[in-house]
């Protein structure tokens, strides 16, 4: 079958990886909602590790979570007049860490000039409306046809059925779509299970969020700008 749709992961992927440190990205929360509560950044930091454990060890079929599962574990009152601001405080805290990949835009005008669609598929607990910021800052909002993001369907990547949401968003079928990720686990082996064709790009430094698994990617590119070649190479030839 032709390749009609690509789907990309975000961090890491349409954005660099950056290493990040849990608790000072909470801290921007934690001073705005109570600066006497010391522990508060900690303690949230905690609860999205929490998170993050239990989607792996379920191998996504709990689901990420939102960030209200983290505020809620650590007693924050999310009708409180000080969430909002501490909320903003807490999202634009993570603004240079989010910056798209300097290939990401090109990258998707050119697979749009192709007549390819775009879609993406993300684990997060943030809410749609920042995800969605997030790409018109970039510019690439208007090349995206589609999304899915784990805060708002039950499974996360790898499971199977969060692939398969995204697909049928975009409208494809899993053997016309390829996914782009870099990491072997949830992006190239969840995406492989749902019968679809996977490239990594193997720039993140996962550390102890590395899953222990072999796998054999479709193919690997060393920069973003390289999936183009691939995806044209494959529906040629298909």
């Amino acid at each position: 079958m032709t390749v009609d749709a690509v789907i990309f992961d975000w961090g890491g992927t349409l954005t660099p990886w950056h290493d990040i440190g849990l608790v000072e990205q909470w801290s921007a929360y934690a001073r705005a909602y109570d600066p006497s509560d010391h522990s508060l950044a900690e303690r949230l930091a905690a609860a999205e590790v929490g998170l993050w454990r239990e989607q792996q060890a379920s191998r996504g079929a709990n689901g990420t979570g939102t960030l209200d599962h983290i505020f809620i574990a650590c007693g924050v009152d999310t009708t409180d007049v000080r969430h909002g601001p501490a909320l903003r405080a807490y999202l634009q805290a993570w603004d240079p860490h989010t910056l798209a990949d300097p290939d990401a835009r090109p990258l998707l005008e050119a697979l749009r000039e192709e007549g390819l669609r775009i879609g993406v598929l993300s684990n997060t607990l943030w809410p749609r409306w920042h995800h969605e910021a997030v790409f018109s800052r970039d510019g690439l909002a208007p090349f995206i046809d589609a999304a899915i993001y784990s805060s708002e369907i039950p499974v996360a990547k790898p499971h199977r059925e969060a692939f398969r949401a995204v697909v049928a968003a975009v409208g494809s079928h899993a053997d016309r779509a390829v996914f782009v990720g870099d990491r072997p686990w949830d992006d190239v082996h969840g995406a492989q299970e749902a019968g679809m064709r996977a490239i990594l790009v193997p720039h993140s430094r996962l550390g102890d969020q590395a899953v222990d698994i072999e796998v054999s990617p479709d193919a690997v590119v060393d920069r973003l700008g390289d999936v183009l070649s691939v995806v044209l190479a494959w529906r040629d030839v298909s």
